[in-house]
């Protein structure tokens, strides 16, 4: 199906993961991407390997915390394609919790909700003008967290999905008389290159699953095409979870209450 026949599309954060695995699925399905991260080479390494699946796609350098860098992407996306119709927000900064929030270091705090919340913010200005004059085809589907939804841990990096939750929402709102449509996926655990080195803890978490595993890149990468697309032209605002079930309950606690229902210790 190419449903992005003349597309063009920016994503942020897009070397690896689920940025990449977004970028190969559009690209597939006839987009021209501009596949953009702060490693300016993993971009190119990403962007390249789309082209030579047959693909097409473009590479760029891009700090999502510097407005300078996010206006020259968009600039660069528009001369190279002509035009902009998709953006996907999926740059993010997530830092480890310290044992008790009070020692939660400023620093790390602001530079979360810099990259991941006011990130998003600083691409949606300055591709705006250009969603809003793609025929009806402008879409924003921000990469947000089931972190933003309960708790999962850290503090700021979840405080900073939730904000895009949020603003996903009051843009949606705001856009809609422009025909731009606004969408957030909440992702469960991915097995992305960030869970390098730690995959037994991947393995446990898939038990905790309804379904059984963690998500991959492609998992999320669907999501994104079909909230992209024109098979969601009436749908906007919407927070979508693609989680394995991870936020309809929680499994290890109904375990716990089946066996002691059955007469076990629990």
């Amino acid at each position: 199906m190419m449903r992005f026949d003349g597309y063009a599309v920016l994503l942020t954060g897009a070397g690896r993961g689920i940025g990449e695995a977004t970028a190969r699925r559009l690209a597939a399905e006839g987009a021209r991407v501009l596949v953009t991260d702060l490693d300016g080479p993993r971009a190119e390494s990403a962007a390249a390997g789309i082209r030579e699946a047959g693909f097409r796609a473009e590479a760029l350098a891009c700090d999502v915390a510097d407005r300078a860098a996010v206006e020259a992407a968009v600039a660069y996306a528009v001369e190279r394609f002509g035009r902009l119709d998709v953006l996907v927000n999926n740059a993010f900064s997530c830092h480890p919790d310290p044992p008790l929030a009070e020692d939660l270091p400023d620093d790390e705090w602001a530079r979360d909700l810099d990259i991941t919340l006011t990130g998003a913010l600083r691409c949606v200005r300055a591709a705006m003008p250009h969603l809003a004059a793609a025929d009806g085809r402008g879409a924003i589907v921000n990469i947000g967290s089931v972190n933003g939804e309960q708790d999962f841990g850290n503090h700021a990096y979840s405080a900073a999905k939730a904000g895009l939750a949020s603003l996903t929402r009051t843009l949606a709102g705001q856009c809609a008389a422009r025909g731009v449509r606004v969408n957030l996926i909440a992702p469960g655990t991915v097995h992305t290159p960030n869970w390098s080195g730690r995959e037994a803890a991947l393995s446990k978490a898939a038990s905790l699953y309804p379904l059984g595993r963690v998500g991959l890149p492609e998992d999320i990468a669907a999501a994104v095409a079909f909230l992209a697309s024109q098979d969601a032209s009436w749908v906007t605002g919407v927070t979508l979870p693609v989680d394995g079930g991870i936020l309809i309950g929680n499994v290890a606690l109904r375990g716990v209450l089946k066996r002691a229902w059955r007469g076990g210790e629990g």
